[in-house]
């Protein structure tokens, strides 16, 4: 808990000494010198942006590819179901199959025993007897004989009817299989082009620019943490991890430094769900794989009622999670070129609280 504690405040105290330039100033690399005989270059008709601009840019296509690596991630994990499903339908039809070739064996033994017996069925032949005795142990054991036989048939229909059922389910599945590779494929094609996007915009900053747009990214943080503590978010929360919170929360944060990498669920590399679904299932805790699903499936929480160990969800599409750590603060794998982190746990917008252990 003290390095926790110690973490916090050394952000929040880099974060406080961020020195901000006036917001109006422009930063963009210098326009190339004119080639040689041609004369000034033209003024461009599209104002130079801002890095407070880049930034805000910047954040909305990552939030993007956020919302679309959760589709990638749901998707992927429905097709290994579906998969899944699929294996054990063909060895149920595999057994099933196995199963209505014994029954017809068992079938064409009775059958080929009746063409022993002279073609008589055995009905006609008890009537033959002269022997009392015989007679009634034969009915006897032709009353069994003709349940067995009902009995043979019936099994072999459900059988069969069980063997057309898992036919069809496994078409099924495997239709949803493909349908959910179709969605893998558009949500990673989503997530490169956002990625892309945002890559070429920072590419095209200087050195100290990208040094600059950091600051930003830190102090909008900052400020959104302040004004989150300053509301008295966290007047009543006091409440305890759990044994398995704790087993997460160590997970979580032994992960710290660790670089974010969409669709990533560790050991190297993690998104921000894939952190959050891999500590909880480190403390012996399955949850599903997904922050949209997380914050779905699992109980909410009030912010006044949460614990260390227990998940906020972020931003109204539920695209970020980080899990609370205590002392207002959250560990995450924020976005592409950042690396697992210590963060205000007010420093985006928090959407709710979800426990994996309630």
């Amino acid at each position: 808990m003290n390095r926790r504690r110690c973490a916090t405040a050394a952000i929040t105290l880099v974060c406080a000494l961020t020195v901000l330039a006036s917001p109006g100033q422009a930063f963009a690399a210098p326009e190339p010198p004119p080639a040689a005989g041609q004369g000034a270059p033209k003024k461009s008709k599209t104002p130079k942006k801002s890095l407070e601009e880049v930034r805000l840019e910047l954040d909305a296509l990552y939030r993007k590819a956020s919302s679309a690596t959760d589709a990638y991630n749901l998707a992927e994990e429905q097709a290994d179901k579906q998969s899944a499903e699929i294996v054990k339908l063909a060895q149920e039809i595999v057994k099933g199959q196995a199963r209505i070739d014994e029954l017809k064996n068992r079938a064409g033994a009775a059958a080929r025993a009746q063409y022993r017996g002279g073609g008589l069925p055995p009905e006609a032949q008890l009537v033959l007897t002269d022997d009392p005795q015989l007679f009634l142990d034969g009915a006897g054991r032709i009353q069994q004989g003709q349940k067995a036989t009902k009995d043979l048939l019936g099994e072999l229909t459900r059988t069969q009817a069980d063997l057309a059922s898992y036919t069809k389910d496994a078409s099924a599945h495997w239709r949803q299989l493909e349908a959910n590779r179709v969605k893998q494929a558009k949500a990673k094609k989503e997530i490169n082009g956002q990625i892309a996007a945002a890559k070429k915009i920072e590419d095209r900053l200087e050195k100290e620019e990208r040094a600059r747009l950091l600051q930003l990214e830190r102090q909008a943080e900052y400020n959104a943490q302040t004004a989150w503590l300053s509301s008295g978010a966290l007047k009543d929360v006091n409440g305890k991890s759990s044994a398995q919170g704790k087993k997460a929360i160590r997970f979580a944060t032994a992960q710290i430094g660790k670089p974010y990498v969409w669709g990533a669920e560790g050991p190297g590399s993690y998104d921000c769900s894939g952190l959050t679904s891999k500590a909880w299932a480190a403390a012996g805790r399955g949850i599903p794989r997904t922050s949209q699903e997380q914050w779905r499936l699992l109980p909410r929480i009030a912010v006044k009622d949460m614990r260390p160990g227990d998940l906020i969800i972020y931003h109204a599409d539920a695209s970020h999670v980080g899990m609370y750590v205590g002392d207002g603060a959250i560990v995450h794998a924020p976005r592409p070129g950042r690396n697992v982190t210590i963060a205000g746990a007010g420093s985006m917008a928090i959407l709710g609280v979800v426990r994996p252990d309630k």
